[in-house]
């Protein structure tokens, strides 16, 4: 079956394309907005300022608000609040008792704990709105021209305005995609805005070709090596473990109920991308404490020590990044909380007591399943460092962007498959994972 006959059948089904159709135009309307800068903000000096921050916090910040922060666009913020609001309640519910019980209390309990999330989206917004509408004052482009040329507190006030309502429409713009649209909206927007500079990196890789300082036999190598990174992240993303369930046979009268045989799915990259961005943001502090107080001989030479591609940031960096892989992954997956719902509904994993045992069990081998899932992200992250400064690549390939266009894109194609096979119409795929991942 060719690819092509799938893209085809996806225009045939009237709801699967009013769906394509709303979740294309809802991006292009976002696409424009991230086009419409802050007023007071000269965006060439602030451009000029954020080329010399590529590997702080701020570059990993303006990656994920898609290019807007270092337009100082009206979407500078992104979704970033939003997801780090998101985080913080999904980390806070493993310690919290009063936030895990919430967390169980069904659709009732998943409402509040949407609604805390938006309250701390408008907090963590404000506050961040305001540290840069400061920052934008004293920071200066590459030749020392102000950023802001006329500040005050008109200027403050204005921009807070702005970059609060910015995220809080991106949320609602995302959420309108994922009710009415195909696939998971602020992942989508995440996605959209990391694209969008990929055109930007072609340029640039033509430009040192016709500058010779990269020939032709580096591209191919290039090109290769990217594809082979890429069908590793696909292979990882995909890859699980599947723990088989059995479900014991009941009489209810005169029938017959349960007996069914199903499988607890372990993904080897339960954490998705998030130990990235949180070894990302630790790893990164340094530097960026450094450019924000220059002169600071202490802070310079910590950022000396953690800088890109130094053999004491690969390796911290990539323990950082096995740790949150362990840690985030037993916040989001408890096998006590398996055990007992599998015994709750009668299921039992055959040769293994129901239980201590099962949850003991399970722990085992999602701890074993971590290990090459956590190792593969530590070596996907730090490629983006080695490709720059051994093989003078102009671009970052690799790291949390990757995985991010990856992993969305697959999601995204499952659920386009999903509609397709429900109208049983054919796929992208005659075999294989992609095919409802069965």
């Amino acid at each position: 079956m060719r690819i092509t006959d799938g893209y085809q059948n996806m225009f045939r089904i009237p709801e699967l394309k009013q769906k394509l159709l709303f979740t294309a135009f809802i991006l292009i309307i976002y696409r424009f907005g991230s086009h419409v800068p802050v007023p007071g903000v000269d965006t060439s000096a602030l451009a000029g300022f954020f080329e010399a921050q590529r590997g702080t916090l701020l570059g990993l910040y303006d990656m994920f608000a898609g290019g807007n922060l270092s337009k100082a666009t009206v979407f500078a913020l992104g979704i970033m609040p939003y997801i780090s609001a998101s985080i913080i309640l999904q980390l806070m519910q493993a310690v919290v008792p009063a936030l895990e019980k919430l967390a169980k209390e069904g659709e009732e309990g998943r409402a509040k704990i949407t609604q805390y999330t938006r309250y701390l989206t408008v907090l963590l917004a404000t506050i961040q709105a305001a540290g840069i509408s400061i920052a934008l004052e004293s920071f200066a482009g590459a030749n020392g021209e102000p950023v802001v040329p006329e500040g005050g507190l008109f200027f403050k006030f204005i921009t807070v305005v702005t970059l609060v309502a910015g995220p809080l429409f991106v949320r609602w713009v995302g959420e309108q995609i994922t009710e009415r649209g195909i696939g998971n909206g602020i992942s989508l927007i995440i996605t959209i805005g990391i694209i969008a500079a990929y055109p930007g990196d072609v340029i640039r890789t033509f430009q040192q070709l016709s500058l010779g300082e990269m020939n032709y036999v580096q591209l191919i190598f290039l090109l290769v090596f990217m594809v082979v990174v890429i069908a590793a992240i696909i292979l990882m993303t995909q890859g699980q473990r599947r723990i088989p369930v059995q479900y014991a046979k009941k009489m209810v009268g005169r029938r017959m109920y349960g007996g069914a045989a199903t499988h607890i799915p372990l993904k080897v990259n339960t954490a998705g991308v998030i130990p990235i961005i949180f070894a990302q943001s630790i790893i990164m502090f340094p530097g960026t404490l450094a450019s924000l107080f220059p002169g600071s001989g202490p802070l310079e030479w910590l950022a000396s020590i953690f800088a890109p591609g130094a053999p004491v940031y690969i390796i911290v960096y990539a323990t950082i990044i096995i740790f949150f892989a362990y840690f985030y992954t037993a916040v989001v997956l408890n096998p006590v909380d398996l055990a007992d719902n599998m015994k709750k509904y009668g299921g039992f994993i055959p040769g293994i007591r129901p239980g201590k045992r099962t949850a003991e069990f399970i722990d085992r081998v999602l701890t074993r399943v971590t290990l090459p899932g956590a190792i593969f992200l530590a070596i996907v992250a730090v490629i983006p460092d080695i490709l720059i400064r051994q093989f003078n690549v102009p671009f970052y390939f690799g790291g949390t962007g990757l995985l991010i266009v990856v992993g969305v894109t697959l999601d995204t194609l499952q659920q386009i498959e999903s509609h397709l096979l429900m109208r049983n119409y054919d796929g992208f795929m005659k075999s294989g994972k992609l095919r409802g991942r069965r």
